[in-house]
């Protein structure tokens, strides 16, 4: 049972919330976000629809403004073979019924998305007032380790920022993407003041010197307070939690201040619908003091960009390269050995008689 249903039919409907209430700033113009820091069933299309659709509810019930799920919250995480059977067109009927109940709120949810040419996408879509406003497919497909995207899934291939009924521009990525620093910042520089990581984060790296035991939670955490650092933006992070074929999820949920600080910490492996409320007017304040994307300099990266790649496909000398190198590499090749590697050779012994001659 989920925790806030657990909760509500011990305490009544006003105690909904095993989700809990965090307020971050109170008398001012506030967004009020719900993480919905859920454990998707493997596969289970039917059975997660229910559970967005009951997180929606309490959601509307706690007066949130935006409720964001994990990625691939709709169908579960390793789904390999399985992602053809829970994939979905982007006018499926099901996904109309869940932009529906976003009537007067926002939504962020993770599915497998098929395209009209037959290609799968790990997903996420902003569905606002009823209707799929935004979607973003997933740029970067781990390929290591325990993670095997790039077999199952097509990488998309489009960045943007979104307008939102709640008077900020959100950009949204799906877990690896913000692996990579130019998505933050180009969310950033494309209008998004609040940026959303959609992720299914499995836990590794148990260690008692990171922060909190779990060496992915340190390393989220420190990627999210730099990213709403640097881009002065609101940074959402919502993970899952659960176990999916072996491979458990740690959870860990935040929301981060456009200074860097951490409003609200969601509690590891834990399963919960988690209320934040923000002051919008932290954004203005800290690009106003701290005018970081004011003075980026996207030409210059432009620029610099277009001569790394030439210089990398071998089309344009390597600046940085030795000089006499080949285009395309970086280093002259060496002398070969003028004796093979490895014998030893004695110049004093007589040489063996050539017995072919």
């Amino acid at each position: 049972m989920h925790p806030a249903s657990a909760q509500a039919g011990r305490d009544g409907p006003s105690s909904k919330l095993a989700a809990r209430c965090f307020a971050y700033a109170r008398g001012v113009q506030t967004v009020r976000i719900a993480l919905a820091q859920i454990a998707p069933r493997l596969g289970s299309l039917e059975v997660n629809l229910a559970t967005h659709h009951d997180r929606l509810r309490e959601a509307r019930e706690l007066g949130a403004d935006l409720v964001v799920f994990p990625e691939l919250g709709l169908t579960g995480y390793q789904l390999q073979d399985l992602a053809s059977e829970v994939a979905m067109r982007l006018d499926d009927p099901r996904l109309a019924t869940l932009a529906g109940a976003t009537r007067g709120m926002s939504a962020v949810i993770s599915f497998v998305e098929e395209s009209a040419d037959h290609r799968l996408f790990i997903a996420a879509a902003l569905l606002e007032d009823g209707e799929l406003r935004h979607l973003h497919r997933k740029l970067f497909l781990p390929t290591y380790g325990l993670f095997d995207e790039r077999r199952f899934f097509a990488a998309g291939d489009l960045l943007r920022a979104t307008p939102s009924r709640l008077g900020l521009g959100i950009g949204i990525g799906i877990c690896e993407d913000f692996w990579h620093l130019p998505v933050p910042q180009l969310l950033a520089l494309d209008g998004a003041q609040l940026l959303i990581n959609v992720s299914s984060s499995p836990g590794r790296d148990l260690a008692a010197t990171n922060e909190v035991g779990l060496g992915t939670a340190t390393s989220w955490r420190t990627l999210m307070r730099t990213y709403a650092q640097l881009t002065t933006s609101f940074v959402v992070f919502c993970n899952r939690v659960g176990v999916d074929e072996s491979i458990s999820f740690w959870g860990g949920s935040e929301v981060i201040a456009p200074n860097g600080q951490a409003v609200f910490s969601a509690p590891l492996h834990d399963e919960g619908l988690y209320i934040v409320d923000i002051a919008t007017a932290d954004v203005r304040r800290e690009r106003i003091a701290l005018p970081l994307l004011r003075d980026e300099r996207p030409e210059l990266n432009v620029r610099e960009l277009r001569r790394i790649v030439a210089e990398r496909a071998g089309l344009s000398g390597d600046t940085t390269a030795e000089p006499g190198a080949e285009p395309g590499l970086d280093l002259v090749p060496g002398e070969p050995p003028s004796e093979p590697i490895g014998f030893e050779i004695h110049r004093d012994r007589p040489r063996p008689l050539d017995r072919g001659a």
